[in-house]
């Protein structure tokens, strides 16, 4: 899978749309208890998320691949 745009949301929510055409949401909470993840529980440092099509990076360095935001990612009808 390969990302083609990415949205923050609030309550730490992406907004996910795949090179295929596939619309998602992921859920970024689970991952906010990892130390990588820790600065992100401020919202103003969660929106700063950027897609590099095989993964997503934050400003602090912590990313998520696209298969694990694709295995766990809710799809939304178009």
């Amino acid at each position: 899978m390969r990302i083609k745009t990415i949205q923050a949301l609030d309550n730490f929510v992406l907004k996910i749309t795949t090179k295929d055409g596939i619309d998602g949401l992921f859920d970024v909470k689970p991952y906010l208890q990892s130390e990588a993840f820790q600065s992100l529980k401020q919202e103003d440092n969660f929106s700063k998320v950027r897609n590099y099509d095989y993964y997503i990076e934050w400003e602090n360095g912590a990313d998520l691949s696209a298969d694990t935001i694709g295995c766990s990612m809710k799809k939304v009808s178009q």
